[in-house]
């Protein structure tokens, strides 16, 4: 075998090292007894992320959907187990594209038939509503909203549901505006005319 040159460190610093203190490393050389110095340089610890996905709504952290990127062994340990969260693929980022596009079609669908029935509902004009009526132009009891959904099922064979309907106070003959949200972007006005009989 052939002879190797001792190693030896030789420190360009011009403080002595202390016990207990700390070393730069750019102050640190290795040499090899050839003449040939190489400077070791000390590297951080990695901080070991990965991309994730969330399953669901997870506090402090983020929403369900959201793209993040967490420590290792936060994801490994708590988020992996407990179903809350899958690492971002190309084959995941993908079925997602095109989860996304599907709920957004839904969306317009729904809010295209809410249009098209609240055309149905200013073409058709005023709803007769009938009351036995009372002094003057008073009536008993009042209009409600269930009273409309009834009237609306009669005369144009289209359930709807009470919650979405405002009315008035309806306790007088006379002509009222109801106003139904049959979509957060798409409100319908029908007329109301009360008569008593």
């Amino acid at each position: 075998m052939a002879a190797t040159a001792p190693l030896s460190w030789r420190f360009s610093s011009s403080s002595p090292l202390k016990i207990g203190g700390t070393v730069r490393a750019a102050d640190v050389a290795y040499s090899a007894g050839n003449g040939m110095v190489l400077t070791i340089l000390a590297q951080k610890k990695a901080k070991k992320t990965r991309k994730i996905i969330l399953k669901q709504d997870v506090a402090e952290l983020g929403k369900k959907g959201e793209l993040l990127e967490v420590r290792a062994g936060f994801y490994r340990n708590y988020l992996l187990p407990s179903g809350r969260a899958q690492i971002v693929t190309p084959l995941f980022l993908k079925e997602m594209r095109i989860e996304e596009e599907r709920i957004e079609a839904e969306k317009r669908r729904v809010k295209e038939e809410a249009e098209q029935l609240a055309l149905v509902f200013q073409t058709v004009g005023a709803f007769k509503v009938k009351r036995k009526g009372g002094k003057g132009k008073q009536i008993f009891g009042s209009v409600t909203a269930q009273d409309l959904v009834d009237i609306i099922k009669a005369q144009l064979n289209r359930d709807v549901d009470k919650r979405i309907i405002s009315l008035p106070e309806i306790r007088e003959t006379g002509e009222y505006l109801a106003e139904l949200k049959l979509h957060p972007e798409v409100t319908a006005e029908i007329r109301l005319n009360v008569f008593a009989n």
